[in-house]
Parts: C-alpha cells; structure tokens; sequence
C-alpha cells in the first residue's frame, strides 16, 4: 500500500476491519505541505447500527483546524461541526440553532468513538513513530451516534520504533492498548478494535 510522504499530493485511501465488533471504517488521506485532510466513512452493523461520515483538517503543525461530522442510525440523524480559532476556542454548531463556545483545556485533538483515523493524528502530529516521547493530552472527545463532546485526557507513549514502524501505548481512563503503526503513524493493528486491510 502506498502511504503519504511529507509533501506528497497524492490522496491514499486507508480501510480497517472492526475486531470486537462488526465495522468497518474508511478513509481518504490528503497530505500537502505538511497539511493533513481526512475524509471518510465508519459503518457499524452490531450493538446499535450506525453509519458516520467525517471530514476534518489538520494544518501544518498538526492540530485540528476543523471538521464535521454527520451520523445516521435508524430513529435519527445528527450532524456536527467543530473548528478551533487561532486564539484556542472551540467553536461548536450542532446545525440546529445550537451552537457553543469552550477552550477545553487548550486541547488541540480529537477524537472520534470507534474511529481508528483519529487515534492517528496525535501520533502523527508529535512525532511520536519517529522519535520517543510519552505525552499526556487534553482531547476533545466525540460519542457515537449522539456525537456529545466531552473533555478527556490521553495518554500517548512510544514503546518502540521498528523497521516498519512503530508501536504506541494508548491509554485513558478506561483502556491501554498496544497499537502498531506504520512509518506514517497510521494505525495497522489496534487491540481488540480494528486491524488494516
């Protein structure tokens, strides 16, 4: 498979299969001057069945500029958009009138409820397959399907950098997990979650 290189212009697309449950999660990677794009799709068929649509941005330094994201199961229909201002802020519009305003900590991640594209930015935007560093950070935190944003913290640590890659400890108040990466920081096996096909 080919992976996005510094500078590239070439979108990649990158597919998981659930392990724990029945999903699958796909997503499209631009990569340009530094600058990440993530467009993608994440369909779950057991426990509650939802679908889920995103497209976020990341700038060159790595924090999430901005993104949106829609879900749909069989009662209901939700969408969210969230974009971070240069002074910090978090600006949040649900598209129904309801819109709201947070610093979270100076959280500059986030992440997504059974999503394997979001785990990668983090990795990504530290550095952390290429050199060593353990880091503890404010994310913002995003359910599925009710898409609730809620302030959590996580904790990213470089077990080791191999030929392939790297292996990255993810840890937060209820799980650790192991996750393989590859030398792009994205994500090929994550326990008990999903693996690269």
């Amino acid at each position: 498979m080919t992976t996005p290189q510094p500078g590239s212009r070439k979108p990649i697309i990158v597919t998981w299969q659930g392990t724990n449950r029945t999903s699958i999660e796909q997503v499209r990677l631009f990569v340009s001057d530094g600058r990440l794009r993530a467009s993608g799709r994440l369909i779950v068929a057991s426990g509650t069945p939802y679908s889920a649509s995103f497209e976020f941005t990341a700038a060159r330094s790595g924090d999430v500029g901005r993104g949106l994201l829609r879900t749909t199961a069989a009662d209901t229909e939700r969408s969210i958009s969230l974009g971070r201002t240069e002074d910090g802020m978090w600006l949040m519009d649900d598209g129904n009138g309801a819109s709201a305003r947070n610093e979270f900590d100076g959280a500059v991640d986030v992440d997504v409820a059974g999503s394997v594209t979001f785990t990668a930015l983090p990795i990504r935007r530290l550095g952390l397959h290429r050199k060593p560093a353990e880091v503890e950070l404010p994310v913002l935190y995003v359910s599925m399907p009710d898409l609730a944003v809620t302030l959590v913290r996580q904790t990213y640590r470089t077990v080791s950098i191999t030929d392939t890659g790297a292996i990255i400890n993810y840890t937060d108040a209820h799980r650790s997990a192991d996750i393989v990466v590859d030398k792009d920081g994205l994500p090929v096996t994550y326990p008990d979650a999903a693996q690269r096909l």
